[in-house]
């Protein structure tokens, strides 16, 4: 498998190793197809550029110093909780009753286990010390 790759990489000429990180770079933004960072790397100028890539800043708001009334704010979180509930899937009856029996079998094994646990070492430090 080697010997064809050696043979592949030997016709293709100058494909060579990169030895450098900026030699990588340099040749994964040229064998990159042509997409989206292509076109911002063509508008920018060079490939190595620090803005390549990104768009333009991001706009100042106007109102960075205002703020929606208390009952204006309010309401604006009673209606993304809404919302947010809406996105809940709630359970079934079935599965409601399934849930609440596990539940319940759970922490009564661990009522009975703790419990267990309570009087075996209860009994251990009354017989060593006596």
């Amino acid at each position: 498998m080697s010997e064809d790759r050696e043979q592949q990489r030997g016709e293709g000429g100058d494909a060579e190793r990169p030895s450098s990180a900026a030699e990588r770079r340099a040749r994964r933004a040229a064998a990159r197809p042509s997409g989206r960072k292509d076109r911002a790397e063509g508008v920018s100028g060079s490939a190595g550029s620090a803005d390549a890539g990104k768009g333009r800043p991001t706009r100042a708001r106007d109102d960075s110093g205002k703020r929606p009334s208390f009952p204006r704010r309010i309401g604006r979180f009673l209606r993304e909780v809404v919302a947010e509930l809406r996105k809940v899937i709630w359970p079934t009856r079935r599965q409601m009753v399934t849930y609440t029996l596990v539940v319940l079998v759970f922490v009564s094994f661990v009522v009975t286990l703790v419990a267990g646990l309570d009087i075996a070492f209860s009994q251990g430090v009354l017989w060593l010390f006596g």
